[in-house]
Order: C-alpha cells, then sequence, then structure tokens
C-alpha cells in the first residue's frame, strides 16, 4: 500500500444545535471534548465533541441565550440572556445552583475564577459584575466602559478581571481594591477577545482592527502588535505551555510568538464566525456556528510550525524553556499567590459592596428550569473518572480543502438532537443516530471517556422530545424578508438566466415553446445581454461615486452638517449609509442639529429591506441615546418658564423633534422584534435602549 500523508487541519463535523439561530458557544477549557452552545430558543444544549446527539438540554431562559462559559472543571455551565439574567447550571446534578439579576441588558460574556465560587459578567449595559455563587448574588459592580462589553477573564491566579469591548478600551481591574488598574487604549477597533497567558504577567488582546497586541502587565507596556490580518480577530488561546498565541478569526487560523511579534504558521480554515478554540491531545479543536448549524474543526499541533525552524513531534517530552526574550518576566504561580483556600477568606480578599437587591440571588428552582437528559450512556460516561484523551486520527489528504466534506442541511424545525454531519445520502436525515464517517474519529473518546469507548453508541429509547413541542406550542415567528448582508450571490437572481440557453433538437418545438427558448441565439447575443446589464451597474456605481465625492469635498472644508444635509438631499440611502459608518466611528462630531437630520432617515433605514442599512441606523440609534438622550428627557419634561428664551425654544424644538422620531422607530423596533435570527436580537436590543425614552 502506497504511503498517503494526512491533513494538518480538517472539518470534524457539522450538526443542527438547536431549533433557532445559534448566538454563542464555549468548549471545554480543561478536555476540550465537552461543548455548549446557546440559541435563540432560549435553550442551552451539551454535546460530547466528535458525537452527533446532544448530551443534555438545560431549559429556563426566558430569553435568547447570549453567552455560555464552563467552570474550570468542566461541571459548572454559566449562561447569560438578553434579559440580563445569568443561570449556573451543576451539569454533574443536572440541575440549576444559581439565578442571578442585576444587570440591565444582555449579558455579552462570562468567566468564572479559576479557584473559587465567583463569577465575572461583562453586559451591553457597559457595567461588569463579580458575583459569588454560592451565597450573595452581586458582590461588586465596575463601571467605567462606555460601550458594549465585549469580554472578561479573570487572571491566572484569581486577583484581576481584564475587560474590553465596542469602545475600543482594555481595561484591568483589581479584585483586592476594587478598582481599575490600568487602561490599554492603543486598538483602533472594537476589542474582541482577551486573554492571559497561563504563566506570566502577559496579556493578549485580539480587536476589530485586525490586529492582536501583546501588553507587558508589569511595565503596563506594549510588548508588540501583529500585521493586520484580512479580517477582524474574533477568538484567541494561548497554547498550555505559553509558547505560542492561536489567533482565529473569519475563516482564519495564525500561529504567532512575541518579542519580537511574528508569524510561525498559519492555516486556511473555512470555518466561519469562529466561537471558541480548545487545546487538546496535541489537537487544537475550533467550534464556530452558523445559523442553526454548529462546525468543528481540528488542526494537528504536531505539524504545525510553534517556533522559527522546528516543529513540536508529537510524542516529544515538552521541557521548560524561556517565553520570553529576556526571560526576567514574572510569573503569576510564583509571584503572585492564589487567594486563600477558604471561600470567606475569597470573599474577604475582594473589594464587596453592600446588596440590597434580594432579586439579585435566586437559589430556588423554577418548574419551568429543566435539565433534559437526551441521551442517558453519554451522560453517565461523561462524569466517570477522566483517562487519557486519544487525538482525533486525520484524514488522509486530498485535493479538497479543509472544509470539503460534505454536508447536508436540515431544517431548523427538526428535534435539536438531529446530527447533520457525515451522513449517508441513503440515511434518513430523521434518524436519531447517524453513522458517523471515518474521518471523523468513531472511536475518538469524549471527555472523561475510556480510550475504548466507541464514538457512537446505540442510544437508549430516550428521543429528544423536548424541542418539537416547544416549536409548535409558540406563536409563529415571522418570516424575515431583510436580504442578509453575508450572502454569497445575488438576490433575486437567476444565475442561470446570464447562461447561454441551449438550442432545442428537431422535433422538441414544442418542448422549446414551453421553455421560452430562442433556437437562434448565438453567442454574440448573449454577450450583449451580460454587456447591457453591465453597463447599467456601472452607471448606477459611478453615479453613487460621483455623489460620494460631493459630500466628501463639503466634508474636508469642514462643514460636517451642510456635508450631511447635502448627503440627505440627494434621496439615495446607499450614500446615508456610508456617511453613518464614517459618523458612529467619531460620536465627537455629532451635534443636536446633527440628529434632527438624520433620525427621520434612521426610521428609514430601520424598514429597509437590507441587513447592513438597518444595521447602520441601530448603530447611529445607540449612538444618538448613549449622547443625547439625557439631553432630550430634561428638555421634553422640563416646567415652562416665564419670560422668552429664544435659545431654550429653539432647543426644545429640536429635541421635541428628535423624541418624536425615535418613538416613531421604537414603534417600527416593536414591530421586527419578534423575527428571528441576529436580526431580531439586533432589534431586541434597541428596544431595550429605546426604552430610556419612558424613564
Amino acid at each position: 500500500m502506497a504511503a498517503t500523508g494526512t491533513k494538518r487541519a480538517w472539518k470534524l463535523q457539522e450538526f443542527v444545535a438547536h431549533s433557532a439561530n445559534v448566538n454563542c458557544l464555549a468548549l471545554g477549557p480543561v478536555s476540550g471534548r465537552v461543548m455548549v452552545t446557546g440559541g435563540e430558543d432560549k435553550k442551552v444544549n451539551m454535546w460530547a465533541v466528535g458525537k452527533p446527539n446532544c448530551i443534555m438540554s438545560l431549559s429556563g431562559h426566558t430569553t435568547p441565550v447570549e453567552s455560555v462559559r464552563f467552570g474550570i472543571s468542566e461541571e459548572l455551565v454559566a449562561a447569560g440572556s438578553q434579559s440580563g439574567t445569568i443561570k449556573i447550571w451543576d451539569l454533574e446534578a443536572a440541575k440549576i445552583v444559581r439565578t442571578l439579576t442585576g444587570h440591565k441588558s444582555s449579558i455579552k460574556t462570562l468567566d468564572f475564577h479559576p479557584y473559587g465560587e465567583f463569577v465575572v459578567s461583562g453586559s451591553l449595559d457597559t457595567n461588569i459584575k463579580l458575583w459569588d455563587v454560592r451565597r450573595k448574588g452581586c458582590i461588586f459592580t465596575y463601571r467605567g466602559h462606555t460601550n458594549c462589553v465585549n469580554t472578561v477573564r479573570f487572571s491566572p491566579d484569581g486577583r484581576w478581571v481584564g475587560s474590553a469591548g465596542e469602545d475600543g478600551i482594555m481595561k484591568l481591574w483589581d479584585l483586592t481594591a476594587g478598582k481599575i488598574i490600568h487602561e490599554f487604549t492603543n486598538h483602533q477597533g472594537p476589542v474582541t477577545t482577551v486573554e492571559f497567558h497561563p504563566n506570566e504577567f502577559l496579556l493578549a488582546t485580539g480587536s476589530g482592527d485586525r490586529t492582536v497586541k501583546f501588553w507587558d502587565l508589569e511595565t503596563m507596556q506594549l510588548v508588540g502588535t501583529t500585521d493586520r490580518e484580512a479580517n477582524g480577530v474574533r477568538t484567541i488561546s494561548f497554547h498550555p505551555e505559553g509558547n505560542v498565541l492561536f489567533s482565529g478569526g473569519q475563516d482564519t487560523l495564525r500561529v504567532y510568538g512575541w518579542e519580537p511579534v511574528r508569524s510561525y504558521d498559519s492555516y486556511s480554515m473555512g470555518w466561519g464566525k469562529i466561537g471558541d478554540m480548545a487545546i487538546s491531545s496535541n489537537q487544537l479543536i475550533g467550534a464556530s456556528y452558523h445559523q442553526t448549524n454548529v462546525s468543528l474543526y481540528v488542526v494537528d499541533l504536531s505539524r504545525t510550525n510553534l517556533s522559527d525552524n522546528r516543529q513540536i513531534p508529537q510524542e516529544s517530552i515538552p521541557t521548560p524553556t524561556p517565553f520570553t526574550a529576556s526571560g526576567h518576566r514574572k510569573s503569576f504561580v510564583t509571584d503572585r499567590p492564589r487567594t486563600q483556600c477558604g471561600h470567606q477568606g475569597q470573599t474577604e480578599q475582594m473589594k464587596t459592596e453592600p446588596n440590597d437587591d434580594p432579586s439579585q440571588d435566586q437559589g430556588e428552582e423554577d418548574s419551568s428550569e429543566v435539565a433534559q437528559i437526551q441521551n442517558p450512556a453519554d451522560y453517565k460516561e461523561l462524569f466517570k473518572p477522566r483517562h487519557d484523551l486519544a487525538p482525533f486520527p486525520a484524514p488522509l489528504e486530498d485535493p479538497s480543502s479543509v472544509s470539503a466534506a460534505p454536508v447536508s442541511r436540515v431544517s431548523p424545525s427538526q428535534p435539536t438532537a438531529a446530527p447533520v454531519s457525515r451522513v449517508s445520502p441513503s440515511q434518513p436525515t430523521a434518524a436519531p443516530v447517524s453513522r458517523v464517517a471515518t474521518s471523523q474519529s468513531a472511536a475518538a473518546p469524549t471527555s472523561r471517556l475510556p480510550p475504548s469507548q466507541p464514538a457512537v453508541q446505540p442510544t437508549p429509547a430516550v428521543q429528544p422530545v423536548s424541542h418539537p413541542p416547544v416549536v409548535t406550542s409558540s406563536p409563529p415567528q415571522p418570516q424575515s424578508t431583510v436580504v442578509p448582508s453575508d450572502r454569497d450571490k445575488p438576490v433575486g437572481l437567476d444565475m442561470n438566466a446570464f447562461l447561454p440557453k441551449q438550442p432545442q433538437p428537431i422535433g422538441s418545438v414544442h418542448s422549446s415553446a414551453v421553455n421560452n427558448v430562442q433556437p437562434g441565439i448565438n453567442e454574440s447575443d448573449v454577450l450583449g445581454s451580460i454587456e447591457k446589464g453591465h453597463n447599467s451597474m456601472c452607471a448606477a456605481m459611478n453615479h453613487r461615486h460621483k455623489n460620494l465625492d460631493v459630500v466628501r469635498s463639503i466634508w474636508t472644508t469642514g462643514e460636517i452638517k451642510t456635508a450631511v444635509d447635502s448627503a440627505i438631499n440627494m434621496n439615495d440611502l446607499a450614500i446615508v449609509v456610508d456617511l453613518l459608518n464614517v459618523l458612529c466611528l467619531k460620536p465627537s462630531m455629532w451635534s443636536l442639529d446633527l440628529c434632527v437630520m438624520i433620525l427621520p432617515k434612521v426610521e428609514e433605514l430601520a424598514n429597509s429591506k437590507y441587513e447592513n442599512y438597518i444595521h447602520a441606523g441601530c448603530q447611529a440609534i445607540k449612538l444618538v441615546m448613549k449622547s443625547f438622550s439625557g439631553l432630550i428627557k430634561t428638555n421634553i419634561t422640563a416646567p415652562p418658564i416665564s419670560g422668552v428664551d429664544i435659545s431654550r425654544e429653539e432647543r426644545y424644538r429640536k429635541c421635541k423633534t428628535c423624541y418624536e422620531s425615535l418613538l416613531r422607530t421604537r414603534s417600527i423596533v416593536e414591530q421586527k422584534q419578534h423575527l428571528v435570527g441576529k436580526l431580531g436580537s439586533t432589534f431586541r436590543e434597541i428596544k431595550l435602549i429605546l426604552a430610556a425614552l419612558d424613564c
């Protein structure tokens, strides 16, 4: 048998994870073989990596789940919802531990303390909260961000918390003092991910500006910045040995070193919206999601360059090596003592504040909070003593790409446990257990499973009956007619219409007439038809370019208000969207006059059929509400004064115009908040923001 190479990276599986769109996911930080997902269907589902069926489904949230996170031991899971509620589940006991409320808006990020029973959360309301899971609810609130908090992380010694968000600022908080230590402000876009080095006083941040930055936590100085990637950085992870950093972006994986910053290796993964990464058995596991589906990918680290000039053999024994050029940076383990072992001692070392809101701590289990075990056999195996985990076997190399494995698409209305991954064409999609292909590593065990455990077991007669009742009993969701911004082809076009029509053979005149095919069409006619559409598109784009050039020429003179007025008078929403995308990056340019001019157009954008138009309008609403809602409400509710105050009356008129426009926009948002998917989530967020108008 001729020797054939195996792939360095491959797609492991893909499956339908929820009956509605998936919003978030997390891999087990230690084993990398267990995963939880949260979705628009308000459920949290648990999976074993490499297996197609849902192990456990956690119900109880009343709004879509926006963030999930495993505890350090992988026995607890925290899930945050759009309403600002956090639920913490004990997976081994299959019950809820705590329900925590206190945030005023969607929970965007969560993290567990490395030693104690604490959780930190970041929210759309710009606040960060530290929670005592066992008894005290929220023990401290950290305020300072000016926009949504995208990510929070505890330091390895549990004494610091790093937070970052849409304001482009990464903040380092001291839990003992309850105050900020330092702000890192060098990013030019929203910071999406933060990770501490597992040993050293080193921090990495990834941003929408397409860079990763490394920070020295002794000097609080920038160590270095990577070159700009093709897309924004979505997730980063240090190797457990601390020698490299992995950066996951849209369809790409990069391996970085620092001091100096350089790229060791890169992969074109094709995984799309990567959500989380974990390292297990010398393999990197990447999990991504799109609509209702979740995909898992594997990268063989034994064949990945982890330094400038060498590859780490799979069987090699790691030896301690310096991680920095100087080798003198402090370590979290040796120079930062852990918190005390006792829970009370840990709490005393953290800054606390009075808890006057009893609703923050809801320890009683509600009847709607159910942990339904979908697969009892896998569930029992999951919590047995952990054995060594065998790596997933790599499939043979072929000319196709990493993601070349065909994927059968399953309707979102099917039960959650219905798999999509590697389903045989002859296999019915409704079967409770699908046969996994060889390249999916049928013999690879999941977390805490013995190596001999088969990847697909005959499941008992326990059907995932929880999902169909939910779908059938809920009111029908309005279908979105919005054109998605991430589409891969023009909307409403029959691509076959652009291909030459084939002449019909003699004797098939009737068929030709029925199909309206012109037998005498030639190549020049086809090219002429294509050029006609091309010329029309070029004319439209040239017209748009000229209009933007006019706006730019006025803008460069410093007449921002005049430039905006001219863009609005062009009656072209595309020009308005282009202008808003710039203005939303420069909040200091906004004024009350600008709000009066732009808000009527924002109403039109909210009603648009194009997703990117809607997002531009929603971003403008967020900025207006953040900067001017207080001014508008103050002037609208202020009592009348005696005498004549022309400037006050003019300000009142402008505020009233803005207020009425925002109310009209809110009515549009309320009509569309029930749409499924990210668009519905965006409308619900805007509804919560606009609720401040009633305060």
